[in-house]
């Protein structure tokens, strides 16, 4: 029998840190079709069940289109069973005005809730967390140790216990229960551990990345147990639509901003970095404060082969006083009185410098 284990979906998120209004839109309506997608690949697949450890939606306010696309889905494949429980995102209103919940949606609630499949060999187990029951969740928690246990919580994970923390979930109160298959969400990137000699915890990470704080490689995990034996395989299968990756380019000594282009070409081809992908470039290394640097220039050159480019510049700027000194030019003579002055710290004399040669020479101050 195969289950999806997904998590942190995050439906109808802003996603309005980096994006304008129109890609924050088309951000929003790719990830609530990653989800579509994943029933499909569940359909096509021979999944019986998916897990839903969690935040599938970001806000309680959740748009009329995220709400009937989410139901249609989970109704129109009936032969698929859909295990939601509810993180710290979610809320209640997800369900409201229904006049019947599809039969085949499976809630949990404060106190654990246990469905069996497979005639009874496989039984899933789940608990909402919350301030009121963070104490008692572990030492209520009974499972039958013939049954292939699975176990759905979502929060943080930590080795010890945290008095009335809804979001923290004591891993070492979980061992030795009989569970086989923790399926945790909340952290949004893929991990699998072992919990015991027994069992196994993994948290599936979210379908897709939405900030450069959710870089790497998204999707869901698949459980393949078998019904007899007890014995099952487990895969993450990778899904976003979009990758997100942060580059850092070091142009120490380029003289050019044609150079910093090519530095960070290279850069972004050694990363593997995809077309279309969502990329943040940032520039480090010294610089000479007279080097020619255009930012704008440089954004430019990649902003066609991917779906969204930011550039950090965090280069820092060198001044050889040596070639200014005896430099009886005006552009000497301004450095020299920069240089000179106690009242402008030395990081702040480099920055001023490069403004005043930039107007000098009459280029756009940058």
């Amino acid at each position: 029998m195969k289950f999806i284990h997904c998590a942190d979906l995050h439906l109808d998120s802003k996603m309005s840190a980096n994006l304008d209004k129109e890609r924050a839109k088309e951000r929003r309506s790719e990830i609530l079709d990653t989800f579509v997608r994943m029933v499909r690949y569940a359909s096509k697949n021979e999944i019986a069940a998916i897990l839903i450890a969690g935040d599938m939606f970001d806000t309680k306010n959740i748009s009329a289109t995220v709400r009937n696309t989410v139901l249609h889905s989970i109704a129109g494949h009936s032969h698929i069973t859909f295990y939601y429980l509810k993180g710290n995102h979610d809320r209640d209103n997800f369900l409201s005005g229904l006049e019947e919940i599809p039969a085949n949606l499976k809630l949990f609630s404060s106190r654990w809730t246990t469905y069996e499949e497979a005639g009874g060999k496989i039984a899933v187990s789940g608990l909402e967390l919350s301030a009121e029951n963070a104490g008692s969740a572990y030492v209520s928690l009974i499972l039958d140790p013939k049954r292939f246990n699975i176990v759905m919580l979502h929060g943080q994970e930590t080795e010890r216990q945290a008095k009335d923390k809804a979001e923290c979930i004591n891993i070492r109160a979980l061992r030795n229960k009989g569970i086989d298959y923790l399926a945790l969400g909340h952290v949004h990137a893929y991990k699998k551990e072992q919990l015991d000699t027994r069992g196994i915890y993994c948290y599936a990470g979210c379908l897709e990345g939405r900030g450069f704080d959710e870089c790497g490689g998204h999707g869901f995990a698949v459980l393949d147990i078998d019904e007899a034996t007890g014995k099952y395989t487990h895969e993450f299968v990778p899904f976003a639509k979009r990758k997100l990756y942060t580059v850092n380019v070091d142009v120490t000594g380029c003289q050019r901003t044609a150079e910093m282009v090519s530095k960070a070409a290279l850069a972004l081809q050694q990363e593997g970095c995809e077309e279309e992908s969502l990329v943040k470039i940032t520039l480090r290394g010294m610089l000479d404060v007279e080097c020619e640097k255009d930012i704008s220039y440089f954004l430019s050159r990649f902003r066609s082969r991917y779906y969204f480019v930011k550039v950090y510049d965090e280069t820092t700027l060198k001044v050889e006083m040596d070639d200014y000194r005896f430099d009886e030019s005006l552009k000497g003579e301004f450095v020299r009185q920069v240089m000179s002055d106690p009242s402008i710290s030395e990081e702040d004399k480099k920055i001023v410098i490069r403004y005043g040669l930039q107007a000098i020479a009459g280029e756009e101050v940058q």
